[in-house]
C-alpha cells in the first residue's frame, strides 16, 4: 500500500510540474524573443548587473554566515 501512495504522490507532483511549465512558457518565450532582440551592448550592460547583483547577494551571505555562531 505504500508504495502505491508514493507513486501516486510522485503522480500528482508531476503533473503540478508539467502544469506549471506550461503556464510558464509564453512568458520564457516571450523573454527569450526580447533577450535575442537586444544590441550587444544592451545584452552586456544587463550581464553586468547581473554578476551586481550575484556580488551583493554573496556578500549579504557571507555577513549573515558571520554573524551567526558555528551549529553544532
Amino acid at each position: 500500500m505504500a508504495r502505491t501512495q508514493r507513486s501516486v504522490s510522485r503522480l500528482g507532483r508531476t503533473r503540478g510540474a508539467v502544469r506549471g511549465a506550461r503556464r510558464m512558457w509564453p512568458y520564457v518565450l516571450m523573454a527569450w524573443e526580447r533577450w535575442q532582440s537586444l544590441t550587444p551592448e544592451e545584452k552586456e550592460r544587463y550581464k553586468k548587473q547581473a554578476r551586481g547583483f550575484a556580488e551583493r547577494g554573496k556578500q549579504t551571505l557571507d555577513a549573515q554566515k558571520r554573524k551567526r555562531p558555528p551549529r553544532s
